[in-house]
């Protein structure tokens, strides 16, 4: 069995991971994080979200980057703004006992641009992006990227289908001095194939985690055969059950999201909502609100989602069954993280249980009855 020292990780970082309660890499880790430190040159990660990717990179690009040297040595691009905080924030942790003190900044879209500019004037080695964001402040020339030796896109399947083709194409063309891009993708369709075509090496070190392989085992997978008309009551039972536990139930639509928020806040839970109609303000509000336990229970759409990474959850509970089998292990990884158990229940419908079944059958998973 692997650990992080038979990887090549340095003391100092494997402190910083033995206080995060990181103590065994995960299968992505296992098989990037060789290749990445001791030869660094192009590479490819198919990986689903959850599954350890920042610390694949970060951990790695932490031993290449100067601290002694002032510029912008590494670029990561990330589609959201909470899943580029989230990266600033492992890289902050894994370098608390450094010897060399290594500087990141994120700026994302959301934040006060001016505070942005303002911070960016201090020596920085990492900056994490998102790319409209990072655009905004190359147009202000309020940073370089000239001299970035290794350009990182995370969620690079993500970016393409939120409209950011153009800004991945122009970082590539700004970084053109780069020793290494590494690409990190949960999917590897045509349009990204053809995006990274001639800006990476013909055939990068490739590494794909197999879907079996991704879901946590930590999590007890149930269902329940439920009509749209009994859902709520279901779910409201469900919740009643639960105690003190948190959770997060995802629902296909925003309207979805907002009538069964409502449903819920008459029958007196704490609960809240994320859906993509809310300002940049009222999604921190209802985030900060979920990350410090003044709720219990969220209610997302699968976009609204994208990027929340959210300790302690006992429990993921599907309204809907996902539409692809991918993102069933996307909303159920967000239980049952740091070694601690949790559920993924699934609603559904008498007529989805071969659909059922395909996800069982392809992930490798049993579903008992909830």
């Amino acid at each position: 069995m692997s650990n992080f020292k038979s990887l090549g990780i340095p003391a100092d970082l494997i402190k910083s991971l033995d206080e995060m309660g990181i103590h065994k890499p995960t299968p992505v880790q296992a098989q990037s994080i060789p290749y990445l430190l001791e030869k660094g040159h192009d590479f490819v990660g198919q990986a689903q979200t959850g599954t350890g990717k920042t610390a694949a990179f970060g951990l790695p690009l932490l031993t290449k980057v100067s601290g002694n040297k002032k510029h912008i040595q590494a670029l990561i691009l990330s589609p959201t703004r909470e899943l580029a905080k989230q990266i600033g924030k492992a890289l902050f942790k894994f370098t608390k006992y450094a010897d060399e003190k290594t500087f990141v900044e994120v700026v994302a879209g959301g934040d006060k641009i001016d505070l942005q500019v303002s911070r960016l004037q201090r020596p920085t080695q990492i900056v994490v992006a998102t790319p409209g964001r990072l655009f905004d402040l190359l147009k202000r020339k309020a940073l370089s990227i000239d001299h970035v030796q290794y350009l990182i896109l995370d969620e690079a399947d993500e970016m393409l289908s939120m409209g950011f083709k153009q800004q991945i194409r122009t970082a590539i063309e700004l970084t053109a001095n780069r020793k290494a891009t590494w690409l990190f993708s949960a999917t590897f369709p045509p349009v990204l194939k053809e995006l990274v075509k001639g800006c990476m090496a013909p055939e990068p070190k490739t590494v794909k985690i197999d879907s079996t392989r991704v879901v946590n085992r930590d999590i007890d997978h149930r269902y329940a055969v439920c009509v749209k008309e009994d859902k709520t009551d279901f779910i409201s039972d469900f919740l009643e059950r639960q105690g003190e536990k948190r959770g997060l139930i995802f629902c296909r639509t925003k309207d979805g999201c907002s009538i069964l928020g409502k449903q819920l806040a008459k029958r007196d839970f704490s609960v809240d909502v994320l859906q993509g109609d809310l300002t940049q303000p009222e999604r921190d509000k209802v985030m900060r609100a979920f990350k410090k336990e003044r709720t219990q229970f969220l209610i997302a759409t699968d976009v609204a989602a994208r990027g929340i990474d959210v300790e302690g959850l006992s429990f993921v509970v599907h309204h809907h069954l996902p539409e692809q089998v991918e993102m069933y292990t996307h909303r159920s990884g967000r239980t049952a993280r740091a070694g601690k158990k949790g559920m993924s229940l699934v609603l559904i419908d008498p007529r989805e249980q071969k659909r059922l079944d395909t996800i069982s059958r392809e992930l490798g998973v049993h579903f008992g009855p909830a």
